[in-house]
């Protein structure tokens, strides 16, 4: 979705009020269903058949020119966020943080070497899961947390009530309001920036400073573990230890390794936990994928052991399972905005320097023109079928998915192989779950109640065995 570099004057001279202007240029609930009216109703250039085109060729080939940021005064300036990669102008220091997160979530390969901490993770979370499985989505934030922090910044968490679980949830969720379009009057008027706090109306910069000290924690203190564990000389090897180790860091290059390492925790480990959670919402409400899934995971890992990463290619209608569930539940709908650097000529239309562009990731998975049936939960999708060509894989449209691939793989893989997931029925009455998701810049399934039982005697047997197997 493409917006008019429009200024809060031209609006008032306009004779727009700001109720309308909020309402109409920054939907606050559900913002991607607005943004495809708006495509429907006022031209082509969000239209949906050309809106997944036009992304990719934007974002991806035209890099340059529309990756850079909007200053988002509340997000950015107020509380913090801009030195994070989501909302880092592009540049140098962009280029930097990209190239170190390359290193470690560019591609599949780059990530093998974190398969076995992945793997021993979901075992400890299939545990969980058989111990006390009311407590789904507690599981899943937890073990994600686990496999993230762990990666980043070489830290093994504590069983329960981890202080840097629940930071980075803290952390994320207000990023996440922060950012969401309209929800704050600052980022139509930057100017109320400037007004003292007992001004009526400015709020918003007592909840500025308290979600400031937020984000600077979650980025702050994990940094300090990793560097005193390799002061003591007993740090494990991490994303951070990595780019530290042997290096004299200046004191901007220390803030470039030190948000690299707070992205990949912050980012990675929410997009773990909405993509999982949805896979359960999913296996509750379509009962025949599950079992297909689950008798291809039989025929081919047996029931001797769990799957493997080492079985993810022979596991073809697993593998598309878990494409469909990147696909019917998305994480980030409308993705953060970015901004042109430069005038631009796009099939045909002038973009001007400084326009806002909003990818509109949730129309685009759903664009009929690109998947057929799009809101129907159709793995089958993601194979060939009789010569007909798999449709487009998220990760086209969703840039950044192969830490949250991994990590939901192994888990639906997993938890396939040893668990039942079915609608709960109580007093006689099956509860079919509502499939709805938060607004914000990161969207999560709403909790929803299901039963999870272990398959056979043999499959409590796999769970329990030790977790560091």
């Amino acid at each position: 979705m493409l917006i008019p570099n429009v200024t809060w004057l031209d609006l008032c001279l306009a004779g727009i009020g700001a109720d309308l202007v909020i309402k109409q240029i920054w939907p606050q609930i559900k913002p991607w269903l607005t943004f495809a009216e708006w495509g429907k109703k006022y031209g082509p250039i969000s239209h949906v058949e050309v809106l997944v085109k036009s992304a990719v060729d934007m974002l991806d080939k035209k890099g340059a020119v529309y990756s850079d940021r909007p200053v988002l005064p509340m997000a950015g300036e107020l509380v913090g966020w801009k030195p994070s990669l989501a909302l880092l102008p592009y540049g140098d220091r962009c280029r930097q943080q990209r190239k170190n997160i390359h290193q470690i979530m560019g591609n599949r390969a780059t990530l093998e070497v974190h398969h076995p901490i992945e793997e021993i993770e979901t075992r400890r979370f299939l545990k969980r899961v058989f111990s006390n499985p009311e407590q789904l989505q507690a599981h899943v934030r937890h073990t994600a947390g686990a496999i993230i922090l762990r990666i980043s910044h070489g830290y093994e968490v504590q069983e329960n009530n981890d202080p840097f679980i629940d930071l980075a949830d803290c952390a994320v969720d207000q990023f996440s309001r922060a950012t969401a379009p309209g929800a704050f009057m600052v980022d139509i008027m930057p100017f109320l920036a400037n007004v003292p706090g007992w001004f009526p109306g400015a709020g918003f910069k007592c909840l500025a400073r308290e979600w400031s000290k937020t984000r600077e924690d979650m980025a702050a203190i994990p940094y300090k573990f990793v560097k005193d564990q390799m002061a003591a000389g007993i740090a494990l090897t991490s994303f951070t230890s990595n780019l530290l180790e042997g290096h004299t860091l200046s004191a901007e290059e220390d803030v470039m390794v030190k948000w690299s390492a707070a992205t990949l925790y912050a980012a990675g480990s929410d997009t773990i936990v909405s993509t999982i959670y949805s896979f359960f919402l999913a296996m509750t409400l379509f009962p025949d994928v599950q079992k297909k899934a689950q008798a291809e995971i039989d025929a081919v890992v047996g029931p001797d052991r769990l799957p493997s990463f080492a079985d993810r290619d022979s596991l073809p209608y697993t593998e598309a399972l878990v494409k469909e569930v990147f696909h019917w539940s998305v994480v980030g709908p409308t993705a953060v905005p970015h901004c042109v650097t430069e005038d631009d000529i796009h099939d045909g239309y002038h973009i001007p320097k400084g326009s806002l562009v909003i990818p509109n990731i949730r129309f685009m998975l759903n664009d009929p023109q690109t998947y057929a049936n799009p809101s129907q939960f159709n793995p089958e999708r993601f194979l060939d079928n009789n010569g007909k060509d798999p449709e487009l894989e998220p990760r086209t449209i969703c840039f950044g998915l192969h830490l949250a691939d991994a990590s939901v793989w192994i888990s639906t893989a997993m938890s396939l192989a040893v668990f039942d997931i079915s609608k709960v029925v109580e007093k006689g009455v099956e509860i079919t779950p509502e499939v709805d998701h938060t607004s914000g810049t990161i969207s999560h399934s709403r909790p929803f109640k299901c039963s999870i039982k272990p398959r056979s005697t043999k499959t409590i047997a796999l769970v329990q065995q030790d977790a560091n197997y």
